[in-house]
C-alpha cells in the first residue's frame, strides 16, 4: 500500500495511491477528493445492533466507506475533521485500541469491532464505546495537534490525561484514576487520568478539543 502524508504536522492529509484491486476503508465524511478508477461502497461499522448502540451513546456516524480501485488504479485523499497530524500504525496480528474520534482509515485483512468500555470508559471519555482493530494490515489514526509516541516495556507505566489519548496497543492494561488528591481533582485542571501499563505503544495528542471549544464559546453570541 503506497501512501503519503501531506501538509504535516498541522493540517495533515492522507494521500493513498491505489493499485488495481486495492482498497481502503475510511470513516464516513473523510474523503476530500479522489481521481482515477475508484468506486465506493458504504456499510455500517460493527453490525447493525452495535451501530445503533454507538449512535445512541456517542452521537457519531456509524458508517464506513470502502474505496476500491478498478483496473486503472486511482488516488484517494482523506482529511481528518480536526487540524493535526496523521500516523500510520502497522498491524501484524496484533490489535489497536483507538478513540472514536481518532480513527481515520485502515487497509488489509483487518477486523474491527465496537467495544463496550463500561464505567471505565464513561469516566475516561464520557462515552462507553471504543474501536478495536486487529489482523494483518495497517491503520491510520489522526490527532488534534501532533502525535507523541511512547513505547512501554513490560511492566512500565505511564499516566496520561484521558483527553490526550489517541490509541494504544491492546497488549496494554489500563486503569482510570483521579488526578492527585481531591483538591487537585477538582481544581488542578486534570480531573480523570489513565494509567497504562506495558508492554506496548501509546499514541498521545499534544492538544485537546475542550479548551478550544471553551475559548471559542466566549466569542459566540449567546441566546437571550
Amino acid at each position: 500500500m503506497n501512501f503519503e502524508i501531506e501538509k504535516s504536522p498541522a493540517y495533515s492529509v492522507l494521500k493513498v495511491m491505489l493499485e488495481p484491486n486495492e482498497n481502503v476503508v475510511a470513516e464516513a465524511g473523510a474523503m476530500m477528493a479522489m481521481k482515477g478508477d475508484v468506486t465506493v461502497k458504504t456499510k455500517t461499522a460493527g453490525g447493525l445492533i452495535r451501530g445503533l448502540i454507538r449512535r445512541l451513546t456517542v452521537g457519531e456516524t456509524v458508517f464506513l466507506n470502502t474505496f476500491i480501485a478498478g483496473s486503472g488504479g486511482g488516488t484517494l485523499w482523506l482529511a481528518p475533521n480536526v487540524p493535526g497530524d496523521i500516523q500510520y500504525v502497522k498491524l501484524e496480528g496484533k490489535g489497536l485500541i483507538v478513540q472514536d474520534t481518532s480513527y481515520l482509515a485502515h487497509h488489509g485483512n483487518i477486523e474491527y469491532q465496537l467495544r463496550w468500555r463500561g464505567l471505565r470508559g464513561l469516566l475516561a471519555e464520557g462515552n462507553l464505546i471504543w474501536l478495536r482493530l486487529y489482523g494483518q494490515g495497517g491503520v491510520w489514526v489522526n490527532s488534534y495537534g501532533g502525535i507523541l509516541t511512547k513505547k512501554l516495556d513490560e511492566g512500565e507505566r505511564i499516566t496520561a490525561d484521558n483527553f490526550h489519548l489517541v490509541a494504544f496497543d491492546d497488549t496494554i492494561d489500563f486503569s482510570i484514576k483521579k488526578f492527585g488528591g481531591w483538591k487537585s481533582f477538582f481544581l488542578g485542571g486534570e480531573g480523570i487520568v489513565v494509567e497504562l501499563r506495558g508492554p506496548g505503544t501509546v499514541y498521545m495528542q499534544t492538544r485537546v478539543l475542550p479548551p478550544l471549544a471553551e475559548a471559542l464559546s466566549r466569542f459566540l453570541p449567546r441566546s437571550r
